[in-house]
């Protein structure tokens, strides 16, 4: 007899009837066979042959494989490893450089009309301005000079006052002891036209009517030489 079955048989005899059923109902769950849970498989086991690492037991039967290193210049998790976006195209030129110059028609100080069409040939430098306006002030003086130094060279400068009363652009220009075509553009229709926002601003105008160059007032001789540069080659620097 086991040891299990003796332990039972003096259980039965010691006991009542009802404690001896208990005894074989724990003995009966004991030595049942233990069922896997429903849709559980049991686990096969590992050949001894297969190796760490060669995928034999992960399931599916194909081999697991590390990931590949990132490659250099990716974008770490999920970048696509290649070469980096090219940049979007800067935005347009705020001066229209490479465009040709909007119209310009305006009434001239002192009579007349200015008809920027009827300067075609010959290349031109305009800046938009105003009495109030600081840098005007030494802008204007350096724009006359470089006017009568090139003037051999066809060059045309115009000052395009905006907004402000005949009488006060003239006693402006007299004071100053500045000496050019002035355009008036008493309603700002002008200034809209060629998109500008503040002011002075300048353009320079090649021969053919493109703008070559723009800049904001107030940057210096420098750039004044750079962009007069652009539209008459071999310039001299403005003073």
């Amino acid at each position: 007899m086991t040891p299990r079955r003796a332990v039972l048989g003096g259980l039965v005899a010691g006991a009542g009837t009802g404690v001896a059923l208990l005894a074989l109902l724990v003995l009966a769950v004991a030595l049942a066979p233990v069922a896997p849970l429903p849709g559980s498989t049991a686990p096969s086991p590992t050949p001894a042959s297969a190796a760490p690492g060669d995928g034999a037991g992960s399931g599916a039967g194909s081999p697991v494989t590390s990931a590949p290193p990132a490659a250099e210049g990716s974008s770490g998790a999920g970048g696509s490893g290649g070469p980096s976006p090219t940049p979007a195209p800067s935005p347009a030129s705020p001066f229209a450089v490479g465009e040709p110059a909007p119209p310009l028609v305006v009434r001239q100080l002192g009579g007349g009309t200015i008809d920027l069409a009827s300067l075609r040939g010959r290349p031109v430098w305009v800046t938009f301005m105003a009495t109030w306006c600081p840098s005007c002030r030494e802008e204007l003086p350096r724009m006359a000079l470089a006017a009568a130094r090139h003037a051999r060279d066809g060059l045309v400068v115009l000052a395009v006052d905006v907004g402000e009363e005949d009488g006060t652009v003239a006693a402006y220009f007299s004071e100053l002891g500045v000496t050019l075509p002035v355009g008036l553009d008493p309603d700002g229709a002008a200034m809209e036209r060629w998109r500008v926002l503040a002011l002075p601003v300048h353009f320079w105008i090649d021969a053919e009517g493109i703008v070559r160059f723009g800049a904001l007032g107030g940057v210096g001789p420098d750039v004044f030489g750079e962009g007069l540069a652009t539209i008459l080659p071999g310039s001299s620097p403005v003073p």
